[in-house]
């Protein structure tokens, strides 16, 4: 079974127009792989051999929560998950998270950049530590954007005193750990109880960088993501087969590691 744990997708009426608006944002850097709706979402999953798509959404005003969270459960079915999301600026994240649990979402994404907040900042834990002792997993952009200016609101040591503050639950940092981090990844991270997903990735970092994190932090705690549509996933899949990793790594990292912490 393989799953996509990163991918991104928008209600229908909004989606041409968001599609647009997020590309304009980069100077059209990459092209969109697919048209950002559930549909071209799961039409590329068809093309490709995925099975599953978690999507990630991202909330950047408190008057989304329950409108997107009300969508991110409308659109899950056999072959999609959604991630809820909160206002992270809010003071009544609790009833936020609340509601994501009570609608049966299995995570919460967040984006520093997007919500303009610091991965470690302290009013962040509590956030964090409620969400986890509620079951939801934590997935994070993590590293550059290339829609924003650094200095970058994330970074390997701040997701290492995270992790280190939590001291437990499924956290997951994009991007291998930091889109661009890949070093500090290396320095800070690798070792730690983090998961890491792959998204946007193999056309940046190493293939021996890649192997070397693999190796040193364990194949079980690496998901293969793609961040659809912002990335062709079947390249990427095709890239994951070809290394020389065991069949029993591959698998984990395609889809067995994805399968054992969604619990399905």
């Amino acid at each position: 079974m393989i799953i996509d744990f990163h991918t991104h997708a928008f209600p229908d009426a909004i989606a041409a127009t968001t599609i647009e608006k997020l590309l304009a944002e980069i100077d059209n850097l990459y092209p969109a792989v697919h048209d950002g709706t559930v549909s071209g979402l799961v039409g590329v999953m068809d093309e490709w051999g995925i099975d599953l798509s978690v999507v990630q959404p991202v909330i950047t005003r408190a008057s989304q929560v329950n409108t997107i969270n009300a969508w991110a459960q409308g659109i899950c079915s056999d072959r999609l998950v959604s991630f809820g999301a909160i206002y992270p600026h809010s003071k009544d994240y609790k009833k936020e998270i609340d509601l994501v649990v009570d609608l049966g979402l299995k995570g919460l994404k967040f984006h520093v950049e997007y919500q303009g907040f610091q991965v470690d900042d302290e009013k962040m834990l509590p956030v964090y530590d409620y969400a986890l002792s509620r079951g939801l997993i934590l997935l994070h952009h993590a590293g550059e954007d290339p829609g924003f200016n650094p200095p970058f609101k994330s970074s390997p040591r701040q997701f290492a005193r995270v992790v280190k503050a939590m001291q437990g639950g499924t956290i997951i940092a994009a991007h291998l750990g930091g889109h661009a981090q890949w070093d500090e990844v290396e320095e800070y991270l690798v070792g730690t109880d983090i998961y890491l997903d792959t998204s946007m990735g193999f056309d940046y970092y190493s293939t021996e960088q890649f192997l070397r994190i693999v190796k040193n932090h364990g194949a079980d705690k690496i998901l293969f993501a793609s961040d659809s549509p912002w990335s062709c996933a079947d390249k990427e899949i095709e890239r994951l087969r070809a290394l020389p990793l065991s069949q029993e790594e591959k698998d984990a990292i395609l889809g067995e590691n994805a399968q054992r912490i969604l619990g399905i």
